[in-house]
């Protein structure tokens, strides 16, 4: 985290700590384990422009994706897979929209869900921004997440747990998506997620419209993600109860839901 997000947070965290250090210490709970269990989410403004950040590091979190239950309907919503998950017990911390989806909800691109690829990867030509090349691939595995465009990770495609493919990549190996332009007027509700270089999983969806370039921006010079992945535009939607955030505006397709290990 840098000194400018720290002040940021500063607020928000001088909360955390009046109410939560107490109670941590008195349970014996080490610093690291109190760190480790903050909300993953938070308010950030980066230029003019203002973002909800979910930083998840994936040996705290389990980061999953869903689209159909045991039973194989639809999800369709945020709402309605917080309460699956939590009929079955489990508490999700946030959720958000894991990219493109066709009419009928089903996934544009590959899809990857508990180590079964129930769609494949796209990499034709085509129009919109997910075929805005490069396009690219988050995916989780064995406990790692990762951003990579499309082409190299299926030169080298690892063996994962899950994955999303969308487009475009916002940010490739430290540059941002040479198609971006600085003047860009498209200014639009956009979400992404990238990965830092310590491996921790940055989700973003900005509250005001922006720009690829600025949304890409955020990512590799406030968020400090070498590599970084545009998920959706005007249907982009967050559930996070820790900052007062429930979006179920839209049918969504694939979504991704977040849960303490």
């Amino acid at each position: 985290m840098d000194l400018v997000t720290l002040l940021q947070s500063v607020p928000l965290l001088a909360t955390l700590v009046k109410s939560a250090v107490p109670a941590a210490f008195g349970a014996g709970m080490g610093l690291g384990q109190w760190l480790a269990a903050l909300p993953p989410c938070r308010n950030q403004v980066f230029e003019s422009a203002t973002y909800l950040v979910c930083e998840t590091d994936p040996k705290h979190f389990s980061i999953e994706l869903f689209w159909k239950n045991k039973d194989g309907d639809l999800y369709r919503s945020l709402h309605n897979l917080r309460s699956a998950q939590q009929a079955m017990g489990r508490t999700m911390l946030f959720g958000i929209n894991a990219g493109m989806y066709h009419p009928d909800l089903a996934p544009v691109g590959l899809y990857v869900e508990r180590g079964e690829q129930i769609t494949p990867a796209k990499s034709g030509s085509g129009t919109g921004n997910f075929s805005m090349q490069p396009n690219g691939i988050f995916y989780l595995s064995a406990g790692k997440a990762g951003v990579r465009a499309t082409k190299d990770y299926l030169k080298r495609p690892p063996r994962v747990d899950y994955a999303t493919q969308s487009g475009p990549m916002l940010v490739i190996d430290g540059k941002l998506h040479p198609k971006f332009r600085y003047d860009g007027t498209s200014r639009k509700i956009r979400d992404g997620v990238g990965v830092r270089a310590d491996g921790v999983a940055v989700f973003a969806i900005s509250d005001d419209v922006v720009t690829f370039h600025e949304f890409a921006r955020l990512f590799r010079d406030q968020l400090g993600c070498p590599n970084a992945l545009f998920l959706d535009g005007s249907i982009s939607s967050l559930y996070a109860p820790s900052i007062g955030r429930n979006d179920d505006f839209w049918n969504l397709g694939p979504m991704i839901g977040v849960f303490r290990r």
